[in-house]
């Protein structure tokens, strides 16, 4: 019996052994007890590919890229340069979390990776698929007026369109039926009804670990609604008035990016803060009472209220 369990003792060890030797990691099962992986070769002083602690989830046309690249002026955040979009493409979903992670930035202990996908905002798989991933995920969402940003969303897909050479629409032709009421299978104007979407999120996510950013603020007052965001990941306030500057031309603020010399400017890319097509204040008002109701439900969905203009 002895004789037995001195065996099996050491056909552990030598189990554990050749499992660290070859993968750095502790996985061993006695009888009904576990014990979970332990990583034993953490390098404190090197980066590495860590899955996000954080997402931006959208909205389109809601100021997404503004807000990921405003957060990264914070020294402890890392952003995946391009949109990752692995929880709502098939194809990439089925490359597995190790893919995504390979995605993502390198980071150090103690910062943080960010990705933002927009679309996963109104993707309907999205949601439990993060909820797998990470039950505890913080998730940004940044929303604005649903008019403005419908608006918004039809300009980069007209200038899509103009820039091959290709017609489109005008905007109220794809907005309205002939009868004036408001085509809801356009897909842009689906998108502005966030309470249709926010529902989804909330059946896995408490409201805690969803942050919803003003994104009218944001392009007026950045560095408020990133002082929220600050508080919201439990990052150190760095971020000031003063990372700032407002671009007459674009309409908006662009960033000073420090260095170890003089700020670097960086203002978004010229996709960004086109010029809008000109919109009659009757469609304008039109639309806003369409989405007057939907808005009050996400008011109380949130409890909060964003105080979009109802005519």
């Amino acid at each position: 019996m002895w004789t037995s369990k001195v065996s099996r003792f050491l056909q552990v060890a030598i189990l554990i052994v050749a499992t660290v030797h070859l993968t750095g990691m502790v996985l061993v099962k006695f009888g009904k007890f576990h014990i979970h992986p332990v990583d034993t070769q953490v390098d404190n002083s090197s980066a590495i590919h860590r899955l996000p602690e954080c997402i931006v989830i959208g909205v389109r046309k809601g100021g997404t890229r503004a807000l990921l690249d405003m957060i990264n002026l914070h020294s402890q955040v890392k952003i995946a340069k391009a949109e990752v979009h692995f929880f709502d493409i098939e194809t990439n979903f089925h490359l597995g979390l190790e893919w995504y992670k390979s995605q993502m930035p390198k980071t150090m202990p103690g910062e943080l990776a960010i990705e933002k996908s927009p679309s996963y905002f109104v993707t309907e798989s999205v949601p439990q698929r993060i909820f797998a991933m990470n039950p505890q995920i913080l998730l940004l969402l940044v929303l604005r007026d649903p008019v403005t940003r419908l608006i918004s969303d039809y300009t980069q897909i007209m200038y899509n369109h103009l820039e091959r050479g290709r017609t489109f629409k005008s905007f109220e032709e794809l907005v309205f039926f002939p009868n004036k009421s408001v085509n809801t299978g356009y897909e842009a104007v689906a998108k502005s009804i966030y309470v249709q979407y926010i529902h989804r999120w909330m059946h896995f996510f408490p409201k805690n670990q969803i942050h919803i950013v003003n994104g009218d603020r944001l392009i007026h007052q950045p560095w408020h609604e990133l002082r929220k965001v600050e508080q919201f990941l439990g990052l150190p306030l760095q971020i000031e008035k003063n990372d700032f500057f407002f671009n007459s031309t674009k309409g908006f603020h662009c960033l000073k990016k420090k260095t170890s010399s003089n700020p670097e400017l960086h203002c978004l890319t010229k996709s960004k803060g086109r010029a809008h097509p000109n919109i009659t204040d009757e469609t304008k008002t039109r639309l806003r009472k369409f989405y007057a109701q939907f808005n009050y439900d996400l008011y109380n969905v949130v409890d909060r209220d964003f105080g979009w203009p109802e005519e």
